[in-house]
């Protein structure tokens, strides 16, 4: 599976960005797809998680009640609608792929990446 990640700026505090995640080269509705995030001098951290069914949702703290996740299995494509946007949400945002069903916020449970869209949120 190879993952394209875009739709990544700059935007205001307060505002919103939306991210896609374009996927190929193997059936892309049968892989549970997440979002990460890697801001300059941190770790990367786990933002959301859908299955392939798009039933539960699994969202990180930081995700939770702002940001949206959702995907369209017929245009193999993952969004993640990002609202209320602060600066701390300034990162690198990447998407993976992968068959695990369980651990969603885990790295290691994802087989394939993006390359990573950045996100930049001004005050």
């Amino acid at each position: 599976v190879q993952l394209q990640a875009s739709g990544g700026g700059l935007a205001q505090a307060g505002g919103s960005l939306r991210l896609s995640c374009v996927a190929s080269g193997h059936t892309f509705s049968t892989y549970v797809m997440g979002w990460f995030r890697q801001a300059p001098g941190k770790e990367r951290e786990f933002v959301a998680a859908i299955r392939w069914s798009s039933d539960s949702p699994y969202y990180g703290d930081s995700a939770k009640g702002r940001f949206t996740i959702s995907r369209d299995n017929a245009k193999n494509t993952g969004y993640l609608q990002m609202n209320s946007l602060k600066p701390e949400d300034t990162a690198v945002y990447y998407c993976a792929a992968g068959r695990m069903d369980y651990g969603l916020g885990l790295e290691s449970s994802y087989d394939y990446w993006g390359q990573g869209t950045l996100v930049t949120v001004s005050s």
